[in-house]
Parts: C-alpha cells; sequence; structure tokens
C-alpha cells in the first residue's frame, strides 16, 4: 500500500520514468527467456533413459554397519517415489553411502534417487538426500528477515538480488557458453545488476548515479588487476580444481576456460564495492543537502576520509570469504608441515590471494573514485534527498 500511495505522490515525469524501468526489466526477461531457448548445447551426458526423482525410504531391507552403528558398504532399500514419471510406486534401490554421495538411510528419510529403465526393468540409486524443503526453508526465511527488518528498502533488496541471480544464471554463464569473452560477459552483467540495484536502493538520484560510475569503475578495476597479475603469475583459468571437467566442456562448447578464473573476481566483488560506492555517495549527497554551499574539494575530502574506515572493513570481508573458501586446502598445508616456498606457490594459495588482494584493490580504488564522481557532479546539480534528480 505504501508502494502504492508513494507512486501516486510521484510528479508525472517520475512515473513515466519508474514505468519506463520496469518495462525495460520485463521486456529484458523476455530477450533471455529467448536468448537461452536459441543456444543449441551439446549433451555430455546421455541422460535419455535416467530421471532424477524425489523418495522416501520405506522398508531397510539389507544393511551393514559397525559396531558402533554407523553405517559401512551398501544399503538394499525400498523406496516410495514422491515425484516425476514414476510417483506412487515402490522401488527397491541399492544406497553405497559415501562422503559425497547417498545418504544413511532409515525409514521415513527423504532421497533423491536416480531411476533408470533398460529393456523394461527399472534400477534405483539413491544419490543424496533430499534438501529441497530445507533449502527453500533458508531462502524463505532470508527474504522474510531481509523484508520485515527492511520493509521496502529490503523488498526492493530483495528484488535486486533475484535479478542479480538471474543475470549470473541466464545471461553470463550462457554467454560464455558460446564464446563471448569472460570478461566482456562479467563486465556486461556488472553494469546490468549494479543500474538495477542501485535503482532499486536509490531511485532517480544523484547518489544513484554517482554510485553505479564509481561501482563500475572499481569492478573493472578488480578485474584488470586480477588479469595482471595472473599473468605476471602464470596463473589462468586451466589451473583450478575441475579443470579436466571444464576442459571437456570446452571442446564441446566456444567456452573460454583461460578467462573464467579472473571473470568470476568480478563477480565475486560486487557486492563490497556497491556497498562502498552507495555509502559514500550517500553520505556525500547528505553533506551537500546540509551545506549547498559546500566546495568540491571539501566534498572530496570527505568522501576519502568517510572511505578510509570502510576500506578496512570491506577488504576484510573479501579476503576472509575467499580464505574461508580454500580452508580446506589450508588445513591441509598445514597437517603436511609443507615447506613455506611450496606452499606460497602452489596454484591453489596463487589464486586464493590474487581474488582477494584484486578484489580489495577494487573496494580501495572505488573510494576516490566515487568520491571525484560524487563531488563533481553534486556541485553542479541541485540535491535533494526525495530521490529526483533536479
Amino acid at each position: 500500500m505504501k508502494l502504492i500511495q508513494k507512486f501516486k505522490q510521484m510528479s508525472k515525469k517520475e512515473k513515466i520514468g519508474h514505468v519506463c524501468v520496469y518495462v525495460a526489466i520485463i521486456l529484458f526477461l523476455v530477450f533471455l527467456y529467448f536468448f537461452n531457448s536459441s543456444i543449441d548445447k551439446t549433451p555430455l551426458l546421455d541422460e535419455s533413459s535416467d530421471e532424477f526423482a524425489r523418495a522416501r525410504v520405506v522398508e531397510i531391507i539389507e544393511e551393514n554397519r559397525d559396531s558402533e552403528g554407523n553405517q559401512v558398504g551398501t544399503q538394499v532399500v525400498n523406496v516410495e517415489i514422491l515425484s516425476g514419471e514414476y510417483e506412487g510406486e515402490i522401488v527397491q534401490t541399492t544406497n553405497i553411502d559415501s562422503y559425497l554421495y547417498g545418504a544413511d538411510c532409515k525409514v521415513g528419510t527423504r532421497v533423491i534417487v536416480q531411476l533408470s529403465e533398460y529393456d523394461g526393468s527399472l534400477s534405483a540409486s539413491v544419490y543424496n538426500y533430499d534438501r529441497t524443503n530445507t533449502l527453500i526453508l533458508m531462502v524463505a526465511l532470508f527474504l522474510f528477515l531481509l523484508i520485515l527488518i527492511g520493509k521496502q528498502k529490503g523488498l526492493t533488496s530483495a528484488f535486486g538480488l533475484v535479478f542479480t541471480f538471474i543475470c549470473i544464471i541466464f545471461l553470463y554463464i550462457p554467454m560464455m557458453y558460446i564464446g563471448f569473452s569472460p570478461f566482456f560477459s562479467a563486465v556486461l552483467v556488472v553494469i546490468l545488476t549494479t543500474m538495477v540495484i542501485m535503482y532499486f536502493i536509490g531511485g532517480f538520484s544523484m547518489k544513484t548515479l554517482c554510485s553505479i560510475l564509481g561501482t563500475i569503475v572499481g569492478v573493472v578495476i578488480a578485474g584488470v588487476f586480477a588479469s595482471l597479475f595472473g599473468a605476471m603469475s602464470h596463473i589462468n583459468g586451466f589451473n583450478v580444481d575441475d579443470i579436466e571437467t571444464l576442459i571437456y566442456i570446452g571442446q564441446n562448447s566456444h567456452l573460454d576456460i583461460s578467462g573464467l578464473l579472473f571473470s568470476g573476481i568480478l563477480i565475486a566483488s560486487l557486492g563490497a564495492v556497491i556497498d562502498t560506492a552507495m555509502s559514500i555517495a550517500t553520505t556525500i549527497e547528505e553533506i551537500k543537502y546540509r551545506r549547498p554551499d559546500i566546495s568540491a574539494k571539501e566534498l572530496l575530502k570527505s568522501g576519502i576520509k568517510i572511505g578510509g574506515d570502510m576500506m578496512g572493513t570491506m577488504s576484510n570481508t573479501l579476503i576472509l570469504a575467499f580464505t574461508g573458501g580454500s580452508l580446506s586446502t589450508l588445513v591441509v598445508f598445514y597437517a603436511y608441515d609443507m615447506p613455506f616456498l611450496q606452499m606460497f606457490n602452489s596454484y591453489s594459495i596463487g589464486i586464493e590471494i590474487i581474488q582477494g588482494i584484486s578484489g580489495s584493490l577494487g573496494v580501495i580504488l572505488t573510494v576516490p573514485f566515487v568520491s571525484i564522481i560524487s563531488a563533481f557532479l553534486m556541485t553542479r546539480k541541485k540535491v535533494s534527498l526525495n530521490n529526483e534528480l533536479k
């Protein structure tokens, strides 16, 4: 209701602007649908006779457990299929429980089964636990709290998050798959998502424009530094853990594997850079509003001073995020007492350092850039705090 009331209170120019934005987003989503429909993907697996379905364990026929009750080896269980073509059928399935696949089945356990039909005979195996409801609940809880605490801003943030996810899955990845440069694809996605997210957060305002420009500059800088450091250290997309699978995909598509690693840094650093850019632009806008006669030089100094505190926290966030992703590797290095030179010059450590430092450099350099842009533009336009460009 508040959104409707706010829309009614807008000027005709504002209404037209907002309607145009939402129409553009809808047309973009329609474009994504036809764009993805036109991609001719090469089948990498023969899954014509396979189907994954949700199921519930109804009977334990055979199992192997050690003296402490832990499962070892395989289980033979009956499951009731809960989805798909064979819904309602009771099927006997083999469960090989491992750390990555299978499940410790008990009566009532919900699992995902892989069904295969050969010569009219249906065979099944337990693929993994059915985590669908749990993951949906987590996402729903996140969105609920985001909207509950953030109110209107939380709702628009949720829209921005969904739009970002759509762009990554249905634009960024397909573009790379059909042969576009990973770096160019990432820059395009960064520009689109930044414009939409900033619009949802700040509406049509000077701070939104400054934040968009500052974010794009900061993220591109992070990507440039990553590519430069990668070339200097002889690290590229071929030095990742899943390289065998990626090479197989590359042989059956137009995927540029070498640029894949560092294009991901643009996406990974986007959130921190957006946060930094919007915070600085908002503060500078507030200062300009309170002191209309302030000079561009003073605004620039204020922006850099404010950004100084943010640099440490945002850089820390990025580095800790990348470090957390490689924690298992660090534990292995520690346990095996690997020599410093061996550890420090390994591909995995090199990749994490380049990712963390490049992303942090993007955040650091966003501070002066967004401060310069904000100081320059806001001293040449009248600034108000009602999300309207004057």
